[in-house]
């Protein structure tokens, strides 16, 4: 069975290296891929609602071709886990761990 090509294979040493703990890593990725996946459904609803019509009439709905594309759009688009590990690798991610800071101080 041939391998999707979408699929990345990621480097877990190097995540972890980024805070010294993968666990702290994959939960600042999955913070920032729920902010990313919040800004890309706010943004989809906000250009569908431009075509919400008051007619039910399924003839209308399955024709609209422009609502088709943004959808289309939207579904090739990264996925938002893949964008905030990008984002993480690459630093582009501020965080800060507040119990080191106590822990410190």
């Amino acid at each position: 069975m041939p391998t999707n090509p979408s699929i990345i294979t990621r480097d877990v040493d190097k995540i972890a290296a980024k805070t010294g703990n993968v666990y702290e890593s994959v939960a600042i990725i999955s913070k920032r891929a729920r902010q990313v996946s919040t800004k890309m459904k706010e943004e989809l609803s906000n250009k569908l609602s431009e075509f919400a019509s008051s007619v039910d009439n399924l003839e209308e709905i399955f024709e609209n071709r422009e609502q088709i594309e943004i959808s289309k759009y939207y579904e090739r688009m990264p996925k938002p886990t893949s964008i905030a590990i990008d984002e993480f690798m690459e630093d582009k991610i501020l965080f800060r761990n507040t119990n080191q800071e106590l822990i410190e101080e």
